[in-house]
């Protein structure tokens, strides 16, 4: 697999599937980002999916979007897809969109029919496009003139509607919100902020859709209006912790998403992707109970992990600390999720969290394992291509190097044995001197109790000296913490 600059520069060229350790550094996207600006990556490998029945599960703007991806991104698919997305461009209004797929298909199969630019159609586009506007326009002056609230409503909901489909994002955003001053249902608030979410995540802007996430979940839609809309909410505010890099979150926000999602926000994401991007998200951020109990025991999410059951299988050989089999499966579908358009910028850090996790877990019984046992299940393709695949220049050790100086592993690597030592504590030391320590602290506080009685068995009276005594009958809280050694310290005993 060849990258683009600065794209994933810890994964391994040359196959799409195969994975080599290591920390990516791109990190997170942030809120407003041009989605041309980011790098691209170059797949070589075919996808398991097949093209028309993957973006057939698809309608709207993203369509074109996942489809010129896969395009610029996979060099199997490169023509059919670009050439789909040259045909969804024409069947809209956006002209930006279908320029740029004819240019990416002209670059990557210049003889297609398909490839050259039919300026005949991007002029009666544009100038369809524009009496629209202006009439669109008009008619909301109009509605404004007539001061009638839900025709005004309307009115921007169409000019937005239609800035939309132009891919005029920005004038989309602001008819939306100029929305909100003539709603006057919950319902036609909860209709203006989905939209609102619709053109933010078309922009990248991560930070809006999450701030219209929460007003929508504080309206005072109705019960069931609320329940009709929480899956979509759940997904969406699940897709925008993940693009900020808040894998947990994300997981919490997908695990919680109502199997009613079905196709009802298929423009964003269907039920295969909640699957896939909460089951990634879980096993990078959750450790073995909490997956066992908050992903395979989930009644409302095994229904999306049946639609992907890869995924299931996945989190269920790590669960039974099976890691060998977890990240061979992960490995066996890296190709499609480096071609996914929510889930590409992160799919090398998120099978670097995956990977480190189950190192992790599976140095927890072994105070020292020999790092050819652990060569075998984390780095099989490196035992069968090196001569030392434990030697010190080997990657897989110098991964875990990396690690040990991250302060990831508490552990030491002696090359010379070929092992791996734990810096574990000794347990078993720790648990008797707990002991050690209650039983003299028993003895003590039961020695000074047996003294007490004493005194007052033998009619002594413990007195603080006069000075003493008088602060404490002016301040008597002081000693109600006292303890019994600190009476006879600062006290003295007469008969």
């Amino acid at each position: 697999m060849d990258t683009l600059p600065d794209a994933f520069p810890s994964t391994q060229a040359g196959s799409a599937a195969s994975y080599t350790p290591g920390y990516p550094t791109a990190g997170p996207l942030i809120g407003g980002e041009n989605p041309e600006s980011i790098p691209r990556i170059k797949v070589h490998d075919p996808p398991k999916f097949d093209l028309d029945s993957y973006i057939a599960n698809y309608v709207g703007r993203t369509r074109f979007d996942r489809l010129y991806l896969i395009g610029t991104s996979s060099t199997v698919l490169a023509t059919e897809a670009l050439k789909l997305a040259v045909a969804e461009a024409k069947s809209g209004k956006d002209v930006v969109q279908y320029e740029k797929a004819v240019r990416a298909l002209a670059e990557a199969a210049p003889n297609e029919e398909d490839a050259s630019l039919d300026t005949a159609w991007v002029r009666n586009v544009q100038r369809q496009v524009q009496m629209q506007s202006e009439r669109l326009e008009q008619e909301l002056r109009g509605y404004k003139n007539n001061l009638i609230k839900e025709s005004i409503r309307m009115g921007n909901e169409d000019i937005g509607n239609h800035y939309y489909e132009t891919g005029d994002l920005v004038a989309a955003s602001k008819a939306y919100t100029r929305m909100r001053d003539y709603c006057t249902t919950p319902n036609h608030i909860a209709s203006m902020l989905f939209k609102l979410i619709n053109v933010s995540i078309e922009r990248g802007d991560w930070l809006n859709v999450q701030s219209n996430v929460h007003r929508l979940r504080n309206s005072q839609s109705k019960p069931e209006d609320q329940a009709k809309n929480q899956p979509k909410m759940s997904a969406a505010l699940g897709l925008a912790q993940m693009h900020s890099g808040s894998y947990l979150d994300a997981a919490n926000s997908f695990l919680s998403t109502e199997s009613s999602l079905s196709d009802t926000f298929n423009e964003v994401i269907t039920p295969n992707d909640v699957a896939v991007y909460g089951g990634l998200c879980a096993l990078a951020s959750m450790d073995r109970v909490q997956l066992q109990h908050r992903v395979l025991d989930n009644s409302g999410f095994r229904n999306f992990l049946e639609l992907e059951p890869h995924i299931r299988r996945a989190i269920g050989f790590f669960c039974n600390s099976k890691f060998r089999p977890c990240l061979d499966i992960l490995d066996a579908y890296r190709t499609d999720y480096l071609l996914d358009l929510h889930l590409q910028p992160y799919v090398s850090e998120l099978y670097a969290l995956i990977r480190t996790k189950a190192i992790k877990q599976y140095l927890v019984p072994f105070s020292r394992v020999t790092l050819d046992s652990m060569a075998a299940i984390f780095a099989p393709e490196v035992v069968g291509g090196e001569a030392q695949p434990t030697g010190v220049s080997s990657p897989f050790v110098q991964e875990l190097i990396r690690l040990i100086k991250k302060g990831v592993l508490d552990a030491r690597i002696d090359l010379e044995k070929g092992v791996l030592v734990s810096n574990q504590t000794d347990l078993r030391t720790e648990v008797q001197n707990n002991t050690l320590e209650s039983l003299r602290s028993f003895n003590e506080e039961a020695h000074l109790r047996i003294l007490r009685a004493s005194v007052l068995h033998a009619g002594l009276e413990v007195c603080a000296p006069e000075g003493e005594r008088r602060s404490r009958m002016s301040h008597p809280s002081e000693t109600r913490g006292m303890g019994i050694a600190e009476r006879f310290t600062r006290g003295g005993l007469r008969s």
